[in-house]
C-alpha cells in the first residue's frame, strides 16, 4: 500500500477510531454494550459519510479493519479448552449452530428477508453475535443495502444479547440446571462474549468459566461456517469477485492463529494483547459502519428484521435447552 493511499485513508480511519474510543469510554464508565454505542455515535456523524476526505477511510475501516479483527479472534481459542468439556458438549454446539443457521435462514425467508440478510441474521445468532455478522457480511455479495443490513443485524444481536444476559440466568435456575449445565446453556445460546461472561458469573464462578469455554467452542465454528456461506453464495455469482468470496483469505489467518495458539506458540500475555486488539478493530469497524448508515434508512426497514432475529434467538435457546435434557447423561455434570 502506497503512502499516498495511506494518507487518503487516514481521515476516515481516524474518525472511526475516535468514535470507537468515545464508545469504549462511555461503556467503561456507565456500562452497556460498546458495539451499540459505536453504532449510535457513528450514525450521528452520518453527514461525513459522503465527504471526499473521509469516504475512502471509512470504507477501508468497515472492510479491512473488520477482517483484521476477525483474524485476531483466533488468539482467543485453543483446541485443548474445547476438548475439556467432552464430545457431547461439542456435538451440542455444532448441532445447535448448524440447525440455527438452517432454521434461522428459513425463518428469515418466511419473514420476506433477502437471502443474504436471512443468512447474515441467522449466522450472527448462531455463532458469536456482532463478530460473526461482520465476518459473514465480508463474504456475501455486496448490494446497496449491505451496510444497512449489517448495522441492523449488529444492533439486533447486541440488544438481544443484553436481554438474554438478564433473562437466561434465572431461566437456568427454573429449569433445574447445575452450575456447569447452566454454563453450557449460557455459552451455547447468548450471542456476544461479554454478555456470555456476564450471565455466567451471575450464576456462579463455575458457570462463568464453563460458559466462557463453551462460547469459545462456538467461535471456532466461525471459519468453517463463513467459508461454507461464501461457497454457497459464490455459486450465484461469477468471475473474480465470486472466487474471492468462495475462498476468503482472512479466514486462513483466523485458522492459523488458532492453531498457533493451540500449540502454545502464543504467550499468554500476547494472547491477551491480540484479544484486545481484535476487540478494538471490530469496534472501529462498527463505528465506520455507523457513520456510513443513515438513520432514515434504518427506520425504513420496519419491524420485520427485529421479529425475525428474535425468533432465531428463541430457536437457538429451544434447541439447546432440549438437547441438554435429551443428552443429560453425556454432558458434564
Amino acid at each position: 500500500m502506497t503512502l499516498d493511499r495511506l494518507r487518503g485513508f487516514a481521515p476516515g480511519v481516524l474518525l472511526a477510531a475516535t468514535i470507537a474510543l468515545a464508545s469504549q469510554f462511555i461503556a467503561a464508565r456507565y456500562g452497556g454494550p460498546v458495539m451499540l454505542y459505536a453504532i449510535l455515535f457513528g450514525i450521528a456523524f452520518n453527514f461525513l459519510s459522503n465527504d471526499p476526505k473521509c469516504a475512502a477511510g471509512l470504507q477501508f475501516a468497515s472492510k479491512r479493519v473488520l477482517q483484521a479483527g476477525v483474524v485476531l479472534l483466533g488468539a482467543a481459542v485453543t483446541f485443548s479448552e474445547i476438548a475439556s468439556l467432552g464430545w457431547a458438549t461439542a456435538a451440542l454446539i455444532v448441532g445447535g449452530v448448524g440447525a440455527t443457521i438452517a432454521g434461522g435462514y428459513l425463518i428469515g425467508r418466511a419473514g420476506r428477508l433477502a437471502p443474504q440478510y436471512a443468512v447474515l441474521s441467522a449466522g450472527a445468532v448462531a455463532i458469536c453475535g456482532a463478530s460473526a455478522a461482520m465476518a459473514i457480511s465480508a463474504v456475501l455479495p455486496q448490494t446497496k443495502d449491505s451496510d444497512r443490513q449489517l448495522i441492523m443485524t449488529v444492533v439486533g444481536v447486541t440488544t438481544l444479547s443484553t436481554i438474554a444476559m438478564v433473562v437466561y440466568p434465572p431461566l437456568t435456575h427454573a429449569l433445574g440446571f447445575s452450575d456447569i449445565r447452566a454454563g453450557v446453556f449460557l455459552g451455547a445460546t447468548i450471542h456476544d462474549v461479554a454478555q456470555v461472561l456476564g450471565a455466567g458469573y451471575i450464576v456462579s464462578e463455575e458457570a462463568g468459566a464453563t460458559a466462557a469455554i463453551v462460547k469459545l467452542m462456538r467461535v471456532t465454528l466461525l471459519a468453517p461456517a463463513v467459508f461454507a456461506i461464501a461457497l454457497i453464495f459464490s455459486q450465484k455469482g461469477a468471475g473474480t469477485d465470486a472466487a474471492q468470496r468462495a475462498f476468503p483469505l482472512f479466514l486462513l489467518g483466523f485458522a492459523a492463529l488458532m492453531a498457533a495458539n493451540s500449540m502454545g506458540l502464543v504467550p499468554a500475555e500476547f494472547r491477551t494483547l491480540l484479544g484486545d486488539l481484535s476487540r478494538w478493530c471490530l469496534v472501529i469497524a462498527v463505528s465506520a459502519l455507523g457513520v456510513r448508515t443513515s438513520l432514515k434508512d434504518l427506520v425504513d426497514v420496519g419491524p420485520r428484521p427485529a421479529a425475525v432475529m428474535a425468533l432465531q434467538t428463541l430457536l437457538l435457546a429451544a434447541l439447546v435447552a432440549a438437547a441438554t435434557f435429551v443428552f443429560a447423561g453425556a454432558l458434564p455434570q
